[in-house]
């Protein structure tokens, strides 16, 4: 599993179908390899954004959602955790992106087992109805 590492990667993989939702988590989903962008005269040939074999991975986890940046890195690992899931599946760049804040009233600890049960089980949720789309 390759990890999104560059802006312009975020945006590739971004600007591909939603293929999975959950009450807080979407995953979009772009097929590789990505047409090539032609270059302009007088240019050198662009360098491609990815490798057009492989899985790529990246999490979106903006500040809005998630204040503490303890809370971001731990849904982060979970979301790479779980998305090793992904392997052997075909080429393909796929995000994960929080879309709303998890309820601080309920999850009162930036890093309680409790958030780590439910972010794994939304996850594990998520990334099963992705592999029910693909087949």
């Amino acid at each position: 599993m390759l990890r999104l590492r560059n802006r312009d990667q975020f945006q590739a993989g971004m600007g591909g179908e939603t293929v999975a939702r959950t009450p807080h988590f979407a995953l979009h989903r772009r097929a590789l390899p990505l047409p090539p962008v032609p270059a302009a005269e007088g240019e050198d040939a662009p360098i491609p954004l990815f490798r057009p074999t492989g899985v790529w991975l990246g999490a979106m986890v903006p500040k809005r959602w998630a204040r503490r940046a303890v809370t971001r890195n731990a849904i982060r690992r979970q979301i790479y955790t779980v998305g090793l899931c992904l392997e052997g599946q075909s080429p393909a760049a796929y995000v994960v992106r929080l879309r709303t804040a998890f309820d601080r009233r309920q999850f009162v600890s930036a890093t309680s087992d409790a958030l780590r049960r439910a972010v794994r089980a939304e996850l594990e949720q998520l990334f099963a109805r992705a592999r029910r789309t693909a087949a």
